[in-house]
């Protein structure tokens, strides 16, 4: 054996009690379970022995987490370390989320993403766009890093938005039917090339544009593909559960596993209305339906400002924006949709600029404003907050992004209980100030909501980031500790887990966190980054 793991604490991902074992690594997969009962007739005979043992006395040892909702599409080829999520037990990531990702593209829709989500990625000046297609993205993150690999593994969705780009540019129209043909192929290549499904950004344009006749028709061909669908969907504040009961609907109609994206219920229309969407969903799980849904565990959303604006006022794309904000007849349309009327981009709530935070911007020249509320920074200003927030739009190139505290921790406690539910940070990790998710949301599950509020048993919340999400994503040999599966281990101590980011310094690595190991190598060790790369792009399996 290559590596044994001594007198661990054993939390399967099955979410049944747990158990003390001997877990033997051999080429990247686990290849004896050693427990140190009777149960399974081999408690008393001779424990296993490697080149390498570790000590876990004290420890956890569960599979890895698997990070539903992850935005580091460019990150993974930025950042060989990529700490952030290493750091908290990721060893797999599910990227090209909310519609809007960098493949399929062509050079003219290429440039047109890379603007249009800045706030998400950055700019893109220090990355070699050298693919065009899913499967070259796939290819390329193969062979980052002089060839190595990346740092954690990583599956992709393809984003609506992007093909309806690539398809129709930026129009809000209907397809015609040779667009939609197009874009069925684009989705069609990019399922063969080994996306595991499809994502939608139906808050953010260019996908917003869509109508559900369009969506089903491209779903039909992620579930002639055994993918699934991961919309972000229409409203989460206003007409939430509407939306929600749209894409049930709409997945139903075509046949397709859904995965609900962030499934959050927001503002103050949603307050307390959590087991409205449960209800809804397990009537739906009752008449057959496939359906997950992730979550993370804070109250706070996290976007970018120019995504607050309405639809129409987004139609053109970026340059098209920005010529409507220089314009004052146009800018003053644009406030009183969003203060008054209720924007689709705000989620057809009125904005509230009191809960608006900057979190991050492009322009280093203007990070006085990061920290601030939009309403803060106007009252120091002496102006109103939609000035405030036009001028910000304008001189940072619509490259800010910003918390939105709107959410509700009773709705945040009930959703994560669920049976269908996975865990997803949705972390962007540009900014001078991201939201803390980023770097805590798995420790914050099993520190916070596990040990200190007991939301849920320890045992159920590693099934909730391990084996539920592997099985949403097909996959054979991941999310649980069994003989035969690959070694993407964590292993944390129960007593000190937590997250160490905060609002106040979202940057901070976790406790409590000493061991990762993804194809049996360590990425983390004794709590430092190794200069492992043993990450993978994980393509879908037929």
């Amino acid at each position: 054996m290559d590596l044994v793991i001594r007198d661990a604490r054993v939390i399967d991902g099955t979410g049944r009690a747990s158990y003390r074992a001997d877990i033997a690594v051999h080429e990247g997969r686990i290849t004896e379970i050693h427990r140190q009962d009777n149960d399974n007739g081999n408690g008393g005979g001779p424990r296993p022995s490697a080149a390498k043992t570790l000590d876990a006395e004290g420890l956890v040892l569960a599979p890895g987490f698997i990070d539903m909702h992850a935005h580091s599409d460019l990150a993974l080829l930025r950042d060989p370390a990529h700490t952030a999520k290493a750091a908290q037990g990721v060893t797999l990531e599910v990227i090209g989320q909310d519609g809007l990702s960098y493949a399929p593209v062509d050079d003219r829709t290429l440039a047109q993403v890379r603007r249009a989500i800045t706030g998400w990625n950055g700019d893109g000046d220090d990355i070699d766009f050298d693919w065009r297609t899913v499967g070259e993205y796939l290819d390329r993150l193969d062979r980052s890093h002089g060839g190595h690999g990346i740092a954690v593994n990583a599956a992709y969705l393809i984003p609506q938005g992007t093909v309806r780009m690539y398809a129709m540019g930026w129009d809000d129209r209907p397809a015609t039917p040779a667009e939609l043909d197009r874009m069925r192929q684009l989705v069609a290549d990019g399922m063969r090339e080994g996306a595991v499904g499809m994502s939608s950004g139906l808050t953010y344009t260019p996908g917003v544009y869509a109508d559900d006749s369009e969506l089903t028709q491209l779903c039909r061909v992620v579930a002639a593909h055994k993918g699934y669908y991961c919309p972000h969907h229409r409203s989460y504040g206003a007409g939430a559960l509407q939306a929600y009961e749209e894409m049930v609907e709409l997945t139903r109609s075509a046949n397709c596993p859904l995965h609900l994206a962030h499934a959050t219920m927001n503002f103050g229309v949603n307050k307390g209305k959590a087991p409205d969407l449960l209800a809804l969903l397990d009537d739906a799980l009752a008449r057959g339906a496939d359906i997950t849904l992730d979550t993370y565990p804070y109250t706070p959303g996290c976007t970018t400002l120019v995504a607050m604006l309405p639809s129409w006022a987004s139609e053109g794309g970026p340059e098209a924006i920005l010529a409507r904000l220089r314009d004052d007849a146009s800018a003053e349309k644009i406030r009183h949709h969003m203060e008054v009327i209720g924007a689709d981009g705000c989620h057809g709530v009125p904005i509230e600029w009191d809960t608006i935070e900057v979190s991050g911007v492009s322009d280093p020249g203007l990070a006085s404003c990061v920290g601030k509320t939009i309403a803060r920074s106007a009252a120091q200003r002496g102006e109103e907050p939609w000035v405030t927030a036009r001028r910000l739009l304008i001189d940072d190139n619509l490259g800010s992004t910003i918390l939105q505290h709107v959410g509700h921790e009773e709705n945040v406690r009930a959703i994560m209980r669920h049976r269908v539910h996975t865990g997803g940070s949705d972390g962007i990790l540009q900014g001078f100030k991201p939201h803390p998710r980023a770097y805590g949301t798995f420790p914050q599950y099993l520190g916070r909501y596990a040990r200190e509020l007991g939301v849920m048993s320890l045992e159920e919340t590693v099934a909730h980031l391990t084996s539920r999400p592997a099985a949403r994503l097909r996959l054979p040999d991941r999310g649980l500790v069994r003989e035969g599966y690959r070694a993407d281990l964590v292993l944390f101590d129960p007593q000190t887990v937590a997250a160490g980011s905060t609002f106040e310094a979202p940057r901070t690595l976790p406790t409590g966190i000493p061991h990762v190991l993804i194809d049996g190598r360590f990425v983390m060790r004794d709590g430092r980054r190794t200069d492992v790369l043993a990450g993978r792009a994980i393509r879908r399996t037929p």
